[in-house]
């Protein structure tokens, strides 16, 4: 993940090389060191260097990395004559490298060939099985011809060899989510909180899903993950504040007449939650007070 720090130096660097000054190479190494795409930015200033028998030829052996990634972003960009040429430069250098024939199998992709490219991502994957780039764009082609099934079926494979991918797991779930397969979302981010219990997104997430499967025990646990992700968010997060008081509203619906202890372990929540709402209403959003005010009157939930 990018830090503030180093998004506001790669922005800084990007209006320095805008505006003339320099710095275009320093650039590309920040947005490769940073794994951060940008492709327009990283196809123009790449060119203005490649272009440049002089500038390219001070890089030394960077020169190779230099038309990797600008083939790369060309593909982003579309512009496939300029990838199939930084390619066809890395082939001459690199006749029998298998990092030039995941490029190669990667321009395929981009010219929609999915039958050729994922041919040549199982020949490479016989060479290498381990290699997750290409594990990863076996489930791109899957998604972009819209076979979900197939691509739920890579990533699951994917994700038994390489188990600690946060994102693959996040991906995992939004695909679940979208086919409201929720009790394999749910497994998804509680994959993620386990790895990652500090992100309050995950809670977030896996509270959402809970929520919206519904019941009882799933009720009051979704509870605690949004007051877990109000306690990791400084209590700044007002989905989670909404989340709180749905599940508050509809635990009490649903306990009527169960045991004490079926009912809601903490009263006190709700009302702590809408008070937070109302104060951060008043604040960003004063003209919809009273949509909000109604709203939580209606769940009995109101300060």
């Amino acid at each position: 993940m990018v830090t503030k720090t180093e998004e506001s130096q790669l922005n800084k660097l990007e209006n320095q090389v805008d505006n003339g000054g320099g710095g275009a190479w320093e650039y590309l190494c920040l947005a490769r060191k940073l794994k951060v795409r940008r492709s327009d930015k990283v196809l123009k200033y790449g060119l203005s260097i490649l272009n440049d028998s002089r500038k390219r030829s001070s890089l030394g052996s960077d020169e190779w990395t230099l038309y990797e990634q600008v083939a790369v972003a060309a593909m982003d960009c579309h512009a496939l004559d300029v990838a199939k040429d930084c390619i066809n430069a890395l082939q001459k250098k690199f006749p029998e490298s298998k990092r030039v024939g995941r490029l190669e199998a990667m321009l395929l992709e981009a010219k929609g060939s999915w039958e050729d490219a994922e041919a040549a991502y199982s020949s490479l994957l016989e060479e290498n099985p381990f290699d997750q780039v290409i594990h990863k764009r076996r489930v791109a082609i899957a998604k972009a011809q819209g076979n979900i099934s197939v691509a739920i079926e890579w990533l699951n494979k994917y994700l038994e060899i390489f188990m600690a991918d946060h994102d693959a797991w996040r991906e995992l779930a939004e695909i679940y989510v979208s086919l409201q397969m929720y009790k394999q979302a749910a497994f998804c981010y509680e994959e993620l909180i386990l790895s990652q219990p500090t992100v309050p997104l995950h809670h977030l997430a896996y509270a959402d899903v809970l929520y919206t499967l519904g019941g009882l025990e799933n009720l009051q646990t979704a509870k605690k993950y949004y007051s877990s992700t109000i306690d990791l968010s400084g209590g700044k997060n007002n989905r989670a504040l909404f989340g709180i008081c749905l599940c508050s509203s509809a635990i009490s619906q649903l306990a009527r007449g169960r045991n004490r202890e079926d009912k809601d372990s903490s009263p006190d929540l709700p009302s702590l939650a809408s008070a937070a709402l109302e104060k951060e209403y008043k604040l960003q959003a004063s003209d919809k007070l009273s949509v909000l005010t109604s709203t939580l009157k209606c769940l009995r939930v109101s300060s």
